[in-house]
């Protein structure tokens, strides 16, 4: 008898993620206890923008390897009763004293995140040389000062708690822990926190998982409680910052961090049919994903999505790629993204990563902050449109959007989302948005519909489940791999949503991979 091993499954489950229904808040995240921060503080009265940035420095507590203090990112946010959006930039810069010859290379290629030429040690991806200005901070500071309802204090007490209580020691923590091992092990608190005994912590075999206590960071969140936000930038917390990057041979200084300003202003819109795409712009996926839009054919597909939408889209996706991959730069690779709407209307999508999971791998002594590798962010190699330069600004690949009905004249948002995942960030929202508003999905089956990825101009992912016909007319026009979505490998982006519909209907859904992801929605 001939045998041939079938392709290896790497699970043989169907996974079903529970949208939120309601008529008043939901939050929408990757761990479903920021989400429950988020729901807390609009059952407290705040907006969405209170609700947002609460969750998202939870996040900092209960999801370590993509977001936190330490990290940068991108919001839009467009208030109840607002005609328009307005985005929310507090995306990477480069320290003022980075030097390219910090960065020889080795003559190979990396096989790290991005195709990029190797570097000694990898310093531009690990270590105290990998930082930008970890603005994330800025940006919830300016998004509170400009639209926030509630006291910081009563905004930061739910992430404050789950800080107090630890991270979860359950088995996705120790797959995360594990895969980012080899690089936490270098720096002593790092190792401290995240390896007990020199090995990432298991869950036990039987009964509940414990916590693990991340350092300073929950006397950090007390102290920008009690001092403001902007004290991560010009007070004590600051002065603890930079104590401890003078101490790790940083370049990233104290005048780096006085200097840090997040930026608001009107979002990017684009027409589609007749409703408005509302866009972060800059540095970001905006760019491409507007190119993608005026590539696809002008009528309203039919039906449901089939081999022809999936064969437009993916030489749309191929095309814009090309460009954006030769005049622009890179994607990011770990990140998070929350979406919240509350009882009013307003509506917040909000991006955030610390670049690779777990950032740098350093965790600052002092205040308890992982911080970003977003060096990693620009090309190694001199004279190229994303080279490492002081004070520069490298692309990244986040994408909120906010979808509005109507012209380009304003109107209430309809669908607001986002994604993580780099490159595959893009494809994921378009294909999410494109679901609900030209097919007529809920949210819900939205988000459990298979997917394809483009990331690149070479080659098409397309996820096993989708029909023969599907993958055969993608076939025709270049490489497809089939793979699977699955936890691990990550073969496609994680996108939320939510639905505000005209009725006073509202309906989220959270990624339907992410272990812990969640929709929530007030009572």
């Amino acid at each position: 008898m001939h045998f041939t091993p079938p392709p290896h499954r790497t699970q043989n489950w169907q996974v079903r993620k529970p949208a939120a229904r309601g008529r008043k808040g939901i939050v929408v995240a990757q761990a479903e206890s920021a989400a429950q921060a988020g729901i807390a503080i609009l059952d407290a009265g705040g907006n969405a923008v209170d609700a947002a940035i609460a969750t998202a420095l939870a996040l900092a507590a209960v999801e370590p390897w993509n977001s936190g203090l330490g990290g940068i990112g991108h919001a839009l946010v467009q208030p109840a009763g607002a005609g328009d959006a307005s985005a929310v930039d507090f995306g990477p810069v480069a320290p003022r004293r980075l030097d390219p010859a910090l960065f020889p290379l080795t003559g190979r290629m990396t096989k790290d995140l991005f195709p990029w030429p190797e570097v000694e040690d990898s310093a531009n991806s690990r270590g105290p040389l990998a930082f930008v200005v970890p603005s994330a901070v800025a940006g919830y500071a300016a998004m509170h000062a400009r639209w926030g309802r509630l006291p910081l204090p009563e905004i930061a007490a739910p992430a404050i708690a789950l800080a107090r209580r630890g991270l979860p020691a359950d088995w996705f923590t120790t797959l995360k822990i594990a895969n980012a091992a080899a690089t936490l092990r270098r720096y002593p608190e790092s190792a401290r926190i995240y390896l007990p005994d020199g090995l990432p912590p298991v869950a036990p075999y039987q009964g509940t998982p414990g916590f693990l206590r991340l350092g300073a960071l929950a006397e950090t969140l007390e102290q920008l409680a009690r001092s403001g936000l902007r004290d991560f930038y010009e007070g004590e917390v600051a002065a603890t910052l930079a104590a401890d990057l003078d101490e790790a041979g940083a370049v990233l200084g104290a005048d780096d961090l006085r200097g840090c300003e997040a930026v608001i202003r009107p979002a990017q819109r684009v027409a589609w049919r007749n409703r408005t795409v509302q866009l972060a712009g800059g540095l970001t996926a905006a760019p491409t994903f507007a190119r993608v839009l005026r590539a696809m054919p002008d009528e309203e597909p039919e039906g449901a999505p089939g081999a022809a939408w999936f064969s437009e889209f993916a030489a749309a996706m191929k095309a814009a790629y090309a460009e954006r991959l030769s005049d622009l730069g890179a994607p990011e690779g770990c990140t998070t993204h929350l979406t919240v709407c509350d009882a009013e209307g307003g509506v917040v999508a909000l991006t955030t990563t610390l670049l690779s999971s777990m950032g740098s791998g350093v965790v600052l002594p002092r205040s308890g902050v992982l911080m970003n590798n977003g060096v990693m962010w620009f090309d190694p190699r001199p004279g190229r449109p994303n080279s490492i330069a002081p004070g520069k600004r490298p692309l990244t690949n986040m994408c909120p959007v906010i979808l509005r009905a109507g012209g380009t004249e304003g109107g209430r948002p309809w669908l607001a989302g986002g994604g993580s995942g780099g490159r595959r960030i893009l494809g994921a929202v378009f294909q999410l948005l494109a679901f609900v508003a030209e097919f007529g999905m809920t949210p819900e089956a939205a988000a459990h519909q298979p997917r394809i990825d483009v990331s690149g101009p070479d080659l098409i992912s397309a996820d096993r489940r989708l029909p023969e016909e599907v993958i055969a007319a993608l076939g025709t026009g270049g490489a497809v791999e089939v793979v699977e979505h699955g936890v691990t490998p990550v073969n496609f982006a994680c996108p939320n949503l939510i639905a505000l519909n005209g009725d006073g209907s509202r309906f989220g859904i959270s990624d339907v991979q992410s272990p812990s992801s969640a929709a929530l929605a007030q009572p």
